[in-house]
């Protein structure tokens, strides 16, 4: 993975000042620290910062075709390289490096836009057609790698990451509430609102095609358009093999090959190993491949619920490697952690666990690697959560028709637990915002319980004015033809894993140390072997992920293969002790709240101290840690990027201009 940037003029071809380009490159620095480049054309300039991973001596870049008319900064790896240069050979084409980014310029010139439908991997490209003066923006198909954008007056500045967008001199930070209620809606951002107000966050699969104008008579043209959307088939009508040595058989070899290609490197690879079902076989998968010499990493909880080592030891014995490398993690390492995960994630962060990756990441930086695979997209692909049970148990109830019976048991379990509730028709309106039932509505839900408890009325205005999930754009022809829990694998794939488990969890704490994190359950192939299956195999009866557990009883121990699904997760209310540092009063201050205006300001002080005496553990006692700890990140997000004067603590600027 790399860093990449850009500025277009969209009036004409004014050179764009090469201070500019430099000082965005500067700010994406830790994402490669290997080498940078740049290119400069009439009208644009791109910077990549380069972590080199594959064709360590010849990947500069930009890279561009033989007559250096398509030209390309790219963050991320095809891991199909090497079939796809030897096809380019065989048809003509002139290669002159071992790197892959060298592809995409020459298979643009076969296949146009096309050619995003092709490309195998994770990936943010930046492309400039000379013959036609046109750019293209694109995004993998599941957001693995970020890719944001804004319009200032006649620019359009592209980066992989907001900081850098803030560097260039060009771009003020200001706050956008949408994307603050994006936030306590979804514990993510899947974008395309940000917290900043004019940026967007590319959706992934999508690409974004930038046209100048040629004359001052003449508009810019940007158009965004989708290249890949996730799909499955109608209800009824999905794989209904009942022979499961054959779907096995066909669903591991699959598997393998996705960890076979994502072991392709230049440099050594490792693995994050939890000790769960996904990370182990995963693991296992690449120690048949590659021999016991794969470092892998683990993260040791202060909490013994929460500890996932003894599994991580328990799978690295059976397959025979060496014991993972552990990083302890507490709740005192929530609270020295925090401010530097907000920095890292460019917006609040209400899952204190990304922490502790973020400190993983560096213990692999330590160790000298560049490079890990990990887990991520099994929970997504095979109902890996547990709301997906929750939603078919309550399911029976509404087999009356007519006669909702599941909305009525939420309804008097909030009454009973004494929270707030949203109106009668709130459930409803939500379904039908996501093409119907969907089992993340309940997930969501408690936090955004939150909005009812501690938005003010400026917020309660953007919230009645603003349906992120409408904001979301999604295809709801295609969703209400699709089984409810299918059409609740495809909402958890664009919103918790794009905006959480791939953003805040993945790509920002993985690059603040320079690592590139792996994802073969994010395979192509995988995702569309899974998205055929009959839902019987992903949840049989109430056993979740099903297929895949068949597959892992032929490579792991019994009850690793059979262990109940544990969201990794920290101490919820590790930022909520009775020793929380000092920025925390300072950023709950009434001051401190009023200049921001985000929060009802008696809420807060009220929970603050009344939440500790709910009994822990109780759902009432859950919301409110969650939705305290979203009003501190949110906080803490104001005061690292837009007023600096909220507590004493650094916040982000700029490095100085030192050219």
């Amino acid at each position: 993975m790399c860093g990449i940037a850009g500025v277009i003029d969209l009036k004409g071809r004014r050179p764009v000042p090469e201070d500019i380009v430099k000082r965005m490159a500067r700010a994406l620095i830790h994402r490669g620290p290997d080498e940078e480049g740049f290119l400069h054309r009439p009208g644009l300039a791109f910077a990549s910062r380069r972590l080199s991973i594959v064709g360590l001596a010849d990947g500069q870049q930009p890279v561009s075709n033989e007559d250096q008319t398509i030209s390309v900064v790219f963050n991320g790896e095809l891991f199909n390289y090497r079939e796809q240069r030897a096809d380019l050979l065989q048809r003509g084409h002139h290669l002159v490096t071992h790197c892959d980014t060298e592809l995409i310029p020459h298979l643009w010139e076969e296949s146009r836009e096309d050619i995003f439908r092709q490309l195998r991997g994770q990936f943010a490209i930046a492309l400039y057609d000379q013959p036609r003066h046109q750019i293209t923006l694109a995004r993998d198909r599941f957001g693995i790698s970020p890719l944001y954008w804004t319009r200032q007056g006649d620019w359009l500045l592209f980066a992989s990451e907001i900081k850098s967008l803030l560097a260039s001199g060009h771009v003020t930070a200001k706050p956008d509430r949408r994307g603050i209620d994006q936030i306590f809606t979804f514990a993510a951002m899947p974008g395309p609102v940000t917290c900043f107000e004019g940026i967007h966050l590319l959706p992934p699969g999508h690409f974004l095609q930038i046209t100048p104008a040629s004359s001052s008579s003449q508009d810019p043209v940007i158009r965004e358009q989708a290249f890949w959307q996730l799909d499955f088939p109608d209800q009824g009508h999905e794989n209904p093999s009942t022979d499961p040595h054959q779907l096995v058989d066909e669903f591991e070899q699959i598997l393998l090959a996705a960890v076979e290609n994502r072991l392709r490197a230049d440099v050594p690879v490792g693995a994050y190993l939890s000790g769960g079902l996904d990370s182990s076989l995963i693991v296992a998968m690449a120690r048949r491949i590659k021999g016991p010499d794969i470092s892998t990493y683990t993260i040791q909880v202060d909490n013994p619920v929460l500890d996932e080592l003894s599994g991580a030891n328990q799978t690295a014995k059976h397959i025979g490697i060496a014991p993972p490398l552990v990083q302890h993690f507490s709740a005192a390492n929530v609270l020295e952690t925090y401010p530097e995960l907000i920095q890292a994630a460019e917006s609040p962060v209400v899952d204190t666990s990304c922490a502790a990756l973020l400190m993983l990441a560096r213990r692999v930086h330590e160790n000298g690697q560049k490079v890990v695979l990990t887990g991520e997209g099994a929970d997504e692909w095979l109902a890996g959560y547990p709301w997906y049970k929750i939603a078919k148990a309550l399911h029976f109830l509404d087999l009356i028709p007519g006669l909702p019976l599941s909305n009525r048991a939420r309804r008097a379990f909030f009454k009973w637990h004494d929270v707030p509730q949203y109106p009668l028709d709130f459930r409803p309106q939500l379904e039908a915002s996501v093409g119907g039932p969907n089992a993340w509505i309940d997930s969501y839900g408690l936090l955004s319980l939150s909005k009812l408890r501690f938005y003010s009325e400026s917020m309660h205005e953007v919230r009645h004015h603003a349906n992120p999930w409408t904001g979301l754009d999604l295809d709801l022809d295609r969703a209400k033809k699709w089984h409810p829990l299918n059409r609740g694998l495809w909402f958890g794939a664009r919103v918790t894993l794009s905006g959480l488990l791939l953003q805040a969890k993945g790509d920002r704490v993985a690059m603040l140390s320079s690592i590139e994190t792996r994802y073969p359950f994010l395979d192509e192939a995988v995702c569309d072997f899974t998205s055929r299956l009959h839902p019987d195999w992903k949840l049989h009866g109430f056993r979740d992920k099903y297929l895949l557990r068949l597959v892992a009883e032929r490579w792991l121990p019994k009850d690793i293969c059979q262990r109940k699904k544990a969201i990794f997760r920290a101490p919820i209310d590790g930022l909520l002790t009775d020793h929380e540092p000092k920025y925390i009063s300072e950023l709950l201050s009434e001051e401190s709240l009023k200049r921001t205006g985000y929060f009802d300001i008696p809420a807060v002080q009220h929970w603050r101290k009344a939440f500790s005496k709910l009994r822990p553990g109780s759902f009432p006692r859950l919301s409110i840690e969650m939705g305290l700890t979203a009003v501190i990140a949110t906080q803490l997000w104001h005061h690292t990027f837009i007023d600096p004067t909220l507590a004493d603590l650094p916040s982000w600027s700029p490095a100085p201009h030192s050219d």
